[in-house]
């Protein structure tokens, strides 16, 4: 049994005797599974009873009763009291209201949750959430974070640029924990400006972060990207930043039924054999994305006279860029060789181009 508080993986395996992490005991696992052990779902809201304890079996010695307690050692009092049948009942009868009426359901006059929060942040203990959130939007933009895994930040997984991480911890807590601030100091950053080329042999190791890392897109990315790949450019030029916000929204919307077919990509990415399928022999992505009706880019290209301009129009759409010389010439020597069919010869291109590679990663 495991469980991950502020970055930290603390399991039953690590709370005694671990060969390698000593920096947490049992009285920490379970000290930390106190504040949660009350927290429950009430019909989709977060509740949370005013009682209850949490009992573990130690490694040595009889069972005991665990004592709200965080990472760092520091304890939580509770003085609150087992409530009589009658207290418990008024409150099934308070939280079955709420959740019919499908609102939030009451606040317990003890919040063990709330104690969490209070001690997390309070002196020395807050350095765990900061280095944590830090470590998360340091993964969620570069695709690994200065610690990995990402719950297993202890003595025994040092960060790979220590240095790094402390300083945006203390920039982060000092600043309110402003996260806005945060992810406009990363992506404005010169690490996560770089490209993912490199001019050496191999590849400098993923933990140096001297090169950007190749990202899988999100199934809702994916999803998304093919909405917008399919539209004609033109629909979207010249629209105020709120008209265009929009406009991807009402593109999200209609994406999710698609996105919900794709696995969501893991670290070691491997495209599967059924999103294999879905795109290589399923007609989904034809139906949803490549139509050639009134707004979209292939019925603006099947207008184009011209096949080098047509193939440089859809190579500018799927990838953001023009075609290489050799690209340019292998499709258009495609299209023509199907005089009699080009808007289905555009199609087979579009499709080709949005099923490869570069249109699948970030990079």
């Amino acid at each position: 049994m495991s469980v991950a508080f502020f970055g930290v993986n603390v399991s039953c395996a690590q709370c005694h005797d671990h060969p390698l992490v000593k920096d947490w005991t049992q009285d920490h696992f379970y000290g930390m599974k106190a504040f949660l052990a009350r927290t429950f779902d009430n019909g989709g809201f977060l509740a949370e009873r005013g009682y209850g304890v949490v009992k573990f079996k130690p490694h040595k010695g009889p069972e005991r009763t665990a004592r709200m307690m965080f990472l760092t050692g520091t304890k939580v009092e509770d003085t609150t009291k087992e409530p009589s049948a009658a207290e418990q009942k008024k409150e099934k009868a308070e939280l079955d209201r709420a959740k019919a009426a499908k609102k939030p359901p009451p606040r317990p006059a003890f919040s063990a949750r709330e104690k969490l929060v209070e001690v997390s942040l309070q002196g020395g203990n807050s350095d765990f959430f900061a280095r944590s959130i830090v470590n998360r939007m340091w993964h969620r933009f570069f695709g690994s974070g200065l610690v990995n895994p990402l719950d297993q930040m202890h003595s025994e997984n040092p960060p790979s640029h220590p240095e790094l991480l402390a300083w945006l911890a203390r920039d982060t807590a000092a600043h309110g924990y402003d996260l806005r601030r945060l992810v406009r100091g990363i992506t404005m950053s010169r690490a996560y400006s770089r490209s993912s080329r490199y001019h050496t042999e191999s590849p400098p190791e993923a933990r140096l972060f001297a090169v950007a890392r190749l990202r899988p897109l999100t199934p809702m990315q994916l999803a998304t990207s093919l909405k917008i790949v399919g539209t004609d450019p033109d629909a979207l030029d010249g629209k105020k930043p709120e008209e265009f916000e929009k406009a991807v929204e009402q593109f999200e919307g209609s994406a999710r039924g698609f996105a919900s077919l794709i696995a969501q990509p893991t670290d070691n990415f491997q495209v599967g054999v059924g999103e294999a399928l879905l795109f290589s022999n399923g007609d989904r992505v034809m139906k949803d994305f490549l139509t050639d009706a009134g707004g979209s880019l292939l019925g603006r290209v099947k207008d184009v006279q011209d096949p080098k301009e047509a193939v440089s129009l859809l190579v500018k759409a799927a990838y953001g860029r023009a075609p290489t010389d050799e690209e340019s010439a292998a499709l258009v020597g495609y299209v023509e060789k199907r005089s009699d069919r080009r808007p289905e010869a555009y199609r087979q291109v579009l499709w080709a181009l949005v099923t490869g590679p570069e249109f699948r990663f970030n990079y």
